[in-house]
This record gives C-alpha cells, sequence and structure tokens, in this order.
C-alpha cells in the first residue's frame, strides 16, 4: 500500500503542477473547451484516486471543484477571475493536504472555508451566464452511454472510502486518468478490445506537451518507462567518473608506450583501443547524465500562475511568454534554481514594469511583456529574463547605495555603469520608495546571487532606461564531472572550472595598475582586481619565484577577478572527488582530480577563491608580472 500512495502522491503532484499553468491558460482563453475537458479530467483523477484510498477531505474538496468545472463545461457558467482565484485556492489546498498526507500528518489544512466559497459559486453567487440552459450545452461532451461499463469501474463507483478499502490493482488503476470521448465523435468508435480510447489532442496540446511525464507504452500493453531511486544514478555517475579517470591514465600511459616501444604494429592497435575505449566511455558518460536530466519546464510551469497572481495584486497587466521549456537541466540545477527565479520574476513585476496608465502616457502599449527563456550554449544553459518595462537607473543605483552605506562617494569615481549596476546583488539594496509584500526588504537580489554562486554559474544584467531590463543566467550542465581549464601556478598545477572562466588575456606591459594598494587590469569598461593562488592559500613565500605570463578571468554571479598564472596546460575533463573527512570544507577548494600521470591536482571552489580574495593582501609587484612591470595609478 506505501508504494500505491507513493505514485499517488507523485502523479497528484504533477497533476497539480499541470493544473496551475492550465487554470492561467483558460483565464486567457475562456472558450478552450478542449483545455477546460482536460482541467476536468485532471481534477477527476485526483478525486477517485483520492477517494479510493481514504484521504477524503482531498477527495470532498476536489469534488466541489470538480463541480464548478462542470458547469464551465456545460456553459451554466462563464470563466471569471473570481471563479478562477478561488478554484486556484483549491489548487493550492490541494498541495498542503498533499504535503500532509506526504509527511504523515493531519488536520492542519482547513478547507471549509474555500469549499464554502465553491459552494457560494456552484449557487450563483457569482452570476451565471445570462439565459444559460440549465441541461448540458451542445459543446459538452458526449458521455458514453452504449458502451458497457467495465465491473471494476462499477464495483468502485459503489463503494465508498469508508466503507471498504481498496485493493491495490484498484488504486493503480484509479491513479490513472479518465478518457472521454471528444466532441463530435459517435458511440460505434469503440476502440479495439484490450485498447482504450484516447482523446483526440487540442492545438494548444500538440504545440505545448504537458510538464507531466507520461507513461510511455507499447503496443503490447508494456510501460517503457520507470521511476528510479536518484541514489542509484548518484552511484552510477560515480562509477562513469572513476571510468574517465582511467581512460585519462591510459592516454597518459600511451604518450609512453609511443616513445618506447618500437613494435608500431603494438602501438597502433593500443591507440586504436584506446581511441574506442575513450568513444564508449564519452557515451556512457553522456546516457548517464540524460538519466538526470529534467525539463526545466518542471520550474518554470509555476510561474504563469505567480504572475497572475501578482498583477491582480498590483493591478498590472503582464503578458508572460515563456519558450525554451523543454531545455534540460541535471536534476542537481534545477532544484536550486527556482528561487532565483522567483525574485527576479517579481521584480520585473514590481519594478520593472509600469502601472497600464503610466505605459500608456509613456506611449507603449498598456500590457506589459516579461520574456522568460531557456536554450543551451555549450556546455551551459543560459535562462533569461525581459522585460519591457522602465529600465534601471545607474544614477539612482548609485545614490541608493550611498545612501544605504554599502560603498563610499568616493568609490563611485573607479566604477564603470556595470559595476554600479551590480550594486543591486549586495545584501539589503533595494531602490523600492517603500517596503510591501513583493518587495522593498533589499532581500531579493541578494538570494539570486547567493544561488547562483552556489551553481558556479554566472549572472550578467544588461538594462536601458525606459525600455527594459534582461538578467541573463548561465549555468553548468552538471556539477558532477566537468570541463576544466589546467593552470600552473608557480610549480603548483590548478583546475578551474571552465563554467566559470570568461576569458584569458596575455599580460603586456603596463597592463597592471594599482589602485589603493590593490592590482587590478582593466579590460574593456570593467576594472579587474587581480591575485595569485598563492596568496589565497597563504603561501607568499612562492610567489616570486615564476613570472605571471596570463590572467585568467573568472566569473561568479555578477563578479568578476582574475588569476594570475603562469602557464595554461589546457583543458581537460575531470571528476570532482572529495578531500575526505579531514580536509572537508577546505576554503577554496571543491575537491580534487587524478590526472592522467596519477598526481593529484586541486580544483578551486569559485566562490570560496572569490570570499578568500576579498580579505587578501592583493598586491603585485613588477617581477610577478612576466617581468613587464606594472605601474600605479
Amino acid at each position: 500500500m506505501d508504494e500505491i500512495i507513493q505514485e499517488f502522491l507523485v502523479e497528484s503532484a504533477e497533476l497539480l503542477e499541470q493544473l496551475d499553468q492550465d487554470l492561467v491558460t483558460l483565464e486567457e482563453r475562456p472558450d478552450d473547451l478542449e483545455l477546460l475537458n482536460r482541467i476536468f479530467r485532471a481534477a477527476h483523477t485526483i478525486k477517485g484516486s483520492s477517494g479510493f484510498l481514504g484521504f477524503t477531505q482531498i477527495s470532498q474538496l476536489t469534488h466541489h471543484m470538480e463541480d464548478v468545472l462542470n458547469k464551465l463545461r456545460k456553459g451554466e457558467m462563464v470563466v471569471t477571475p473570481t471563479i478562477m482565484d478561488v478554484i486556484l485556492e483549491s489548487v493550492d489546498k490541494l498541495k498542503l493536504l498533499l504535503e500532509e498526507v506526504r509527511n504523515g500528518t493531519s488536520g492542519s489544512v482547513d478547507t471549509s472555508d474555500t469549499e464554502a466559497k465553491l459552494k457560494a459559486i456552484l449557487e450563483g453567487e457569482t452570476g451565471p451566464v445570462e439565459g444559460a440552459s440549465q441541461e448540458p450545452s451542445q459543446q459538452e461532451e458526449p458521455q458514453p452511454k452504449e458502451e458497457p461499463q467495465p465491473k471494476e469501474e462499477a464495483q468502485k463507483e459503489e463503494k465508498a472510502p469508508e466503507q471498504q478499502a481498496p485493493t491495490e490493482a484498484e488504486a493503480k488503476e484509479a491513479s490513472q486518468p479518465e478518457q472521454e470521448p471528444q466532441k463530435g465523435e459517435s458511440q460505434p468508435s469503440t476502440p479495439p478490445q484490450g485498447q482504450e480510447a484516447q482523446p483526440k489532442p487540442s492545438p494548444s496540446e500538440v504545440q505545448k506537451p504537458s510538464s507531466a511525464p507520461q507513461k510511455r507504452v507499447a503496443p503490447g500493453g508494456i510501460e517503457e518507462t520507470i521511476r528510479v531511486d536518484v541514489k542509484r544514478l548518484d552511484a552510477l555517475m560515480n562509477l562513469v567518473g572513476e571510468l574517465v579517470l582511467v581512460r585519462n591514465r591510459l592516454g597518459q600511459l600511451a604518450e609512453r608506450i609511443d616513445a618506447q616501444v618500437s613494435d608500431t604494429a603494438l602501438v597502433d592497435a593500443f591507440n586504436n583501443a584506446l581511441v574506442q575505449l575513450g568513444f564508449v566511455t564519452t557515451e556512457m558518460q553522456l546516457s548517464v547524465m540524460k538519466t538526470r536530466m529534467l525539463p526545466v519546464q518542471r520550474v518554470f510551469n509555476k510561474f504563469p500562475r505567480m504572475v497572475r497572481d501578482l498583477c491582480r495584486e498590483m493591478h498590472k497587466e503582464i503578458d508572460l511568454i515563456i519558450h525554451g521549456e523543454e531545455t534540460e537541466l541535471d536534476k542537481s540545477v534545477i532544484e536550486h534554481i527556482g528561487d532565483p527565479l522567483i525574485h527576479i520574476l517579481r521584480n520585473a513585476v514590481d519594478h520593472g514594469i509600469e502601472p497600464p496608465e503610466e505605459r500608456e502616457r509613456l506611449g507603449k502599449p498598456r500590457r506589459g511583456t516579461i520574456v522568460l527563456s531557456a536554450y543551451q550554449e555549450g556546455d551551459h544553459i543560459v535562462i533569461e529574463v525581459s522585460d519591457d518595462g522602465r529600465g534601471i537607473d545607474v544614477q539612482k543605483v548609485a545614490r541608493k547605495a550611498i545612501e544605504k552605506g554599502l560603498i563610499k562617494e568616493s568609490d563611485l569615481a573607479h566604477m564603470g555603469e556595470r559595476d554600479i549596476l551590480n550594486l543591486i546583488f549586495m545584501p539589503g539594496f533595494s531602490t523600492a520608495e517603500k517596503v510591501t509584500d513583493v518587495s522593498g526588504r533589499g532581500v531579493g537580489m541578494d538570494v539570486v546571487k547567493t544561488n547562483i554562486e552556489k551553481l558556479n554559474g554566472v549572472i550578467e544584467l544588461d538594462t536601458e532606461l525606459g525600455k527594459g531590463t534582461t538578467i541573463k543566467i548561465k549555468l553548468p550542465l552538471t556539477l558532477a564531472i566537468i570541463q576544466a581549464l589546467m593552470v600552473l601556478s608557480n610549480k603548483d598545477i590548478y583546475a578551474i572550472p571552465l563554467a566559470s572562466v570568461q576569458e584569458i588575456i596575455h599580460l603586456d606591459e603596463g597592463q597592471v595598475y594599482t589602485i589603493e594598494q590593490q592590482a587590478v587590469v582593466r579590460v574593456r569598461d570593467m576594472v579587474i582586481p587581480l591575485l595569485c593562488l598563492e596568496e589565497v592559500f597563504n603561501e607568499p613565500e612562492k610567489i616570486e619565484e615564476t613570472p605571471r605570463r596570463y590572467v585568467v578571468i573568472i566569473g561568479l554571479a555578477e563578479q568578476r577577478l582574475g588569476i594570475l598564472v603562469s602557464d595554461l596546460l589546457g583543458q581537460q575533463e575531470v571528476v570532482i572527488k572529495s578531500l575526505g573527512g579531514f580536509l572537508t570544507n577546505v576554503p577554496g577548494i571543491a575537491g580534487a582530480t587524478i590526472m592522467g600521470d596519477g598526481r593529484v591536482c586541486l580544483i578551486l571552489d569559485i566562490t570560496g577563491v572569490m570570499q578568500l580574495s576579498a580579505h587578501a593582501v592583493r598586491k603585485v609587484a613588477a617581477t610577478r608580472v612576466g617581468g613587464n612591470g606594472g605601474r600605479g595609478r
């Protein structure tokens, strides 16, 4: 029974997630009968499953919600914002009730008020359609009358949860969505024996797939998908990581074999086998990674509802347009990207998009637009949030930062426009004139920065006053096996996650400046601080030994930092290994990897390096910069 309840929880959560999105869409397209029928079927499925499993409160609330949806289907009422508010409130209560079931608790969620609102709608207090017939309209889906009801279904309809507990087979069957014939279908359209009738997909369903993972069934009736515990996938990923290390090791040995073995045929055979091993390893790694990937739609689906509710609260008119929701991300990344996007979207609604009357005075369309998009760019996933609102006033940001004591007025002389814009990510910063339920407390964009840092991501902000703002988040596809830039700093080798590397510049004479005893390099419109890794890891005695010829510019959220290195050793795929219990949580170190020659190489933790660099004494003498010399300013 525990397994059946778990399946009920998973499937109900998926249905509620889809309901959130479909209900918001229904408010925009109230005449879309196919969409309304899909919403009705989802509610009916939850009602049936919860009833058979004895979850009376869930079944009762869903029953009232289903009654309202049925009246909407029959044309006895029309979709209004007030009705949608109550139905969406019901969905929220159902989510809380499911959480109770998941936690093994009960009684903390009161649904009586919501049920009373639904009953009031049914009694016509919100105003039914004038002249609407009390009989089912012609648009109503025809109900199967001639087709005999299966014996098992009839038994399920007769028995109540309190009278008899369901069998395992009944509960599983109850969790499947009810299939109903569509408008225009006749009753001789009975499917072949052993197969269920499937509803014809609506245009919206064809263009926009459901977020809930569908169970694919082979022609023989065998399910083609299974649920796998994430821990098993993690273990498999670890084994693939070990295989990657062995492949790298064999590649290193191949170079020695080429130099020492005179039998060319044997050398060629070994190299061919190594190439084949590399191919198989790469394919296996990609296959395992794909099993952990989830569509970003799982996160995006909750935002139409959120934007809709904020618009109702703030009396704004905004269209949320979503692109690329099928783009896939690693499960570990998906779980942490939701909160940053919530804060960004809330800011766009509150600060970005102007009220309708103000937009009309400015010659803009009355309805504002927010575009949320995701796409893959190399080994990264890019998520963008753009709005056509008022943009960000750079001077206002600077004034607010000084007023709140976040920077000194003298600091502005050394700051470019991008540096000033990045002040919005500082803790406590807010341009809101008053504190509201939506914003004004100065914690939103700080949360964005913190979460993006945890994912080794980069955030960029572009704005044009009066035109709008675009926030771009760049995330690694996965956090287990990464592409790294191998660098030589003095005599030590470090691996820098390639996802954090913005660019590499060769140091020429006169490029390094000193501002208030801080070594910096100017790259286009940015002034970027510099440091040696020996300073971060408290090894000052090594600093003077070798010249630094390159600067690796790394980015984390909105921050940029230049790392001075002696040489570049190339790009390599590395597996992040823990340093063990005694060396856990070493500041600035994410872990280690084993190189092809057997040496251990430390992998930099970009977040830790950024934090440590803020406290390090960063002075760069002329002898450390390739012998070219630095100059002060």
